[in-house]
């Protein structure tokens, strides 16, 4: 099979500069490719890399991007200017994935191969445009809930495949919860729509009482270029996390695979309190921490209950509320003073993210493109 895989315009790959989907497209084509597949793909440039290699049996095209802008209207602009510069590049082939919000558009006319859209953000309004695409494929079923209401036409062409978690570098197994530091970790990017605010008020409100032999530590880019929500908002969380007497750390971003390991391997308690009702269409690092043995606590998103049951994989709590610090507070505290509860969840969540391996995400992509294949080919015997 021959697969083409476009990323989007703002995060390079190899994933130096973090991006969620970047990372799971890095690992799931070099899956393909060990399987014997033919696959491409096409990226941001950047300096350090050349415009064309073969890495791990995977072809990779670079063209020139950008840095992500802050202004929506702005950032749509430079997608379409990046996707008419993949064109130049895009091979034929049986399918093409793409989380561009231009390319299936451009591609509508196209014979270069069937349009495989990854929708790795919430619709807002472009999927009942890509009548083209073969298949519109969520990454959870609160996304393909979300597709469905806004283009019931194509809910046919909707399937769920989730995200894989990543693998690990360490062949060691992760440190039971009783012998890790007593370490509450967010890793994510550090923006107000993933809720980083509640969890240093959370915390530093209760830094001197419950959370008082605990550090809370905060992994994750800041910069825009990044993601992130800026200096100013930097600036006011370690502003609130003060009275919090020097136990609130603030890593920084950390893109070396190895080393983002060792922090979720060293955190009893992994939370996660974003408010991103829009945005939020699965949840890579919860999963990951799950898949380090730490127990995960999430915001109330639909998304997350996919693989998440509260007080059974994992930890949920109302961020709708009045006040969603005080319920995150509560939650947090309630968890983290009953050691075998806290025990008995982050081994069932290290076992439910077995389910989601590299191995099984990608029989089921490939699965999904030859089922694609077979009725494209059915469809020409017929005529």
């Amino acid at each position: 099979m021959k697969i083409t895989i476009v990323l989007g315009a703002f995060f390079p790959v190899p994933p130096i500069m973090g991006g969620a989907v970047e990372k799971i497209w890095f690992m799931l084509t070099q899956e393909f490719a060990r399987r014997g597949h033919e696959v491409v793909v096409i990226s941001r440039a950047m300096p350090q890399f050349p415009r064309q290699e073969i890495l791990a049996g995977v072809k990779h095209f670079r063209v020139r991007g950008f840095n992500a802008p802050r202004s929506l209207i702005w950032l749509k602009l430079l997608d379409l200017i990046y996707s008419i510069r993949t064109m130049s590049v895009l091979p034929k082939v049986d399918i093409i994935v793409t989380n561009t919000f231009w390319l299936p558009l451009l591609l509508r006319n196209s014979k270069r191969g069937q349009i495989y859209v990854h929708a790795t953000r919430y619709p807002k309004g472009q999927m009942r445009f890509y009548k083209k695409a073969a298949r519109l494929q969520a990454p959870s079923h609160a996304v393909a809930r979300a597709i469905a209401a806004e283009a019931p036409a194509l809910a046919q062409r909707i399937s769920v495949i989730p995200n894989p978690v990543p693998g690990s570098a360490n062949a060691t197994p992760s440190p039971p919860l009783a012998q890790r530091e007593k370490i509450v970790l967010y890793v994510g990017r550090v923006h107000p729509e993933k809720g980083v605010h509640l969890l240093v008020d959370a915390f530093t409100k209760g830094a001197r009482t419950v959370f008082a032999d605990w550090k809370l530590v905060i992994v994750g880019p800041a910069e825009e270029k990044f993601g992130g929500g800026g200096e100013d908002y930097l600036v006011d969380l370690k502003h609130r996390a003060k009275d919090a007497d020097g136990r609130v750390n603030f890593r920084g971003a950390i893109f070396d695979q190895p080393a983002l390991e060792q922090e979720f391997r060293g955190a009893k308690l992994f939370v996660y309190p974003s408010l991103a009702e829009r945005g939020e269409t699965f949840g890579v690092a919860p999963l990951e921490a799950m898949a380090h043995g730490a127990a995960v606590l999430t915001s109330n998103l639909d998304c997350f209950r996919d693989f998440i049951s509260d007080h059974e994989t994992g930890f949920i709590f109302n961020h709708r509320v009045v006040n969603p610090v005080e319920a995150l507070q509560e939650k947090m505290a309630n968890v983290i003073v009953d050691p075998t509860l806290l025990s008995r969840v982050a081994e069932a969540g290290y076992r439910k993210s077995a389910e989601y391996s590299l191995t099984r995400v990608a029989d089921q992509f490939l699965e999904d493109f030859n089922s694609l294949i077979r009725t494209s080919d059915a469809g020409r015997n017929n005529r």
